[in-house]
């Protein structure tokens, strides 16, 4: 799951309200790979890019997203995995958001609440068709 998780180029294919992403720059902080990537999301005519800096940490089993420039004031989400025996894992998902301006805040945040419920549904299932479903 770290390794679907990590792989941001794919979002595209998969993610809701993603329209893009392109990862701008790679590079090594000791065993963590740190990516920087613009990602654009779209929700009829609102159409948005903010760059996040991506920090993956293999050895630890967490990915932490943090925002660096965009519609928000601030947006940070971690990822942390559980294995919990062959082909099984735990995925913990934690976000923490806030538009920076108050109207665009009205107008997509509900939107948001529920893209972010799709978007888990979405890893699970891109999980199912990548790795098979063991029931």
């Amino acid at each position: 799951m770290f390794d679907l998780v990590a792989d941001v180029e794919k979002y595209p294919e998969f993610v809701p309200l993603c329209a893009s992403l392109r990862v701008k720059s790679r590079s090594k902080a000791g065993p963590r790979d740190v990516l920087v990537a613009d990602m654009t999301v779209a929700y009829k005519l609102i159409r948005e890019t903010f760059t996040s800096r991506v920090t993956l940490d293999r050895p630890s089993l967490t990915i932490l997203v943090e925002y660096l420039n965009g519609p928000f004031r601030r947006m940070e989400n971690r990822w942390q995995f559980r294995p919990m025996g062959e082909g099984a894992s735990e995925v913990i998902f934690m976000i923490d958001y806030e538009f920076r301006s108050r109207m665009l805040g009205m107008l997509m945040g509900a939107m948001f609440d529920t893209a972010f419920r799709r978007f888990a549904a979405a890893f699970e299932a891109r999980a199912d068709r990548v790795y098979g479903r063991n029931s």
